[in-house]
């Protein structure tokens, strides 16, 4: 029996042609979504076009808009699975919102591609294809909102784009693929070992990203908090240390309730309070730094803005970043 899914279409280079100059840029229409009919071998198809974007120009709203959707559609008319395609530069931002957001019994798979539609080695069409049959399988509702390229299942919690342009740009540094896509079959190897939903109805928040670097001072932080931020993302050195120079910002920011949230600029370990000098990160852990246990950045950001839906209480933020 075939499963119900919902194609949604977000633009992207997957959608996009090279023109005559070289450049990548938008078609007047979509060109996968004439390929409908090859997916509908597969599974029972109902697409949607919800916009035509480049991914750089993809925001929080739109993700909201997405998750809105996605629920929307759902409340009509129960079906089994989505599957999303979307640029590649902020895919990633997209499915782990809506790994946080969306609790809905069915499964959610995002892909892309690295090479626009009238390109030699095309892998667009093949990415969308892989991305319907892994939502059709039972086993996807279980695991979250996943990644599909390349033949391979990533959770959107820990994949992350690698690559400027090559096809396997997808991975998950230190964890890997959480499955493979092969002709025949869809197969799962391990599991995401947490689970975690936020209810929100706005992204008001702003939260800005920087990192780290020698010889940094508090400078930007200062006009972080001058700028009245919600909340700042920092890419720290190592395990989680800033040089000395930045103590002074990081105090007026949560003294102003700005809360700050660190992860390491390494892409591999996760931030943690060890090193006790000034600005080591057990020093900033007494000041009210909170550590984000193995997200990178951009993920950090997302959860961060979504915390900030909920609570601007420091202490209820820092728990969230435990999970």
């Amino acid at each position: 029996m075939y499963k119900d899914i919902l194609v949604i279409h977000t633009g992207g280079t997957i959608s996009m042609q090279e023109n005559e100059e070289g450049s990548v840029v938008p078609g007047e229409t979509n060109p996968l979504s004439i390929q409908t009919e090859t997916l509908s071998s597969i599974a029972n198809i109902q697409v949607i076009e919800a916009f035509h974007l480049p991914s750089p120009h993809i925001t929080p709203r739109h993700m909201l808009m997405l998750k809105d959707i996605i629920e929307e559609h759902y409340k009509k008319k129960a079906f089994d699975g989505v599957v999303i395609t979307h640029g590649t530069d902020t895919l990633e931002e997209t499915a782990y919102f809506l790994d946080l957001t969306v609790a809905l019994p069915i499964s959610i798979v995002v892909t892309g591609a690295m090479r626009s539609s009238n390109e030699i080695g095309y892998e667009g069409l093949y990415n969308l294809i892989s991305a319907v049959r892994v939502a059709c399988e039972d086993a996807s509702k279980e695991n979250g909102v996943l990644v599909v390229l390349n033949d391979e299942i990533h959770s959107a919690k820990n994949v992350t784009k690698t690559h400027t342009s090559n096809v396997s740009t997808f991975q998950s540094p230190q964890y890997g693929p959480i499955g493979i896509v092969t002709k025949g079959d869809i197969f799962f190897h391990h599991h995401p070992t947490s689970r975690e939903k936020y209810s929100i109805c706005d992204v008001t928040k702003r939260v800005t990203l920087i990192k780290a670097y020698a010889g940094m001072d508090s400078g930007l932080l200062l006009a972080i908090r001058d700028l009245q931020y919600d909340g700042v993302i920092i890419e720290a050195l190592g395990q989680g240390n800033l040089p000395p120079e930045t103590v002074e910002g990081i105090q007026q920011l949560i003294q102003s309730n700005i809360p700050v949230v660190l992860v390491s600029r390494c892409f591999n370990g996760i931030a943690q309070g060890v090193y006790g000098y000034e600005g080591g990160g057990r020093n900033l852990k007494e000041l009210g730094v909170i550590f984000s246990h193995g997200l990178n950045g951009q993920k950090a950001s997302i959860k961060l803005m979504v915390a900030l839906s909920k609570t601007n209480k420091l202490s209820e933020i820092e728990k969230i970043f435990t999970i």
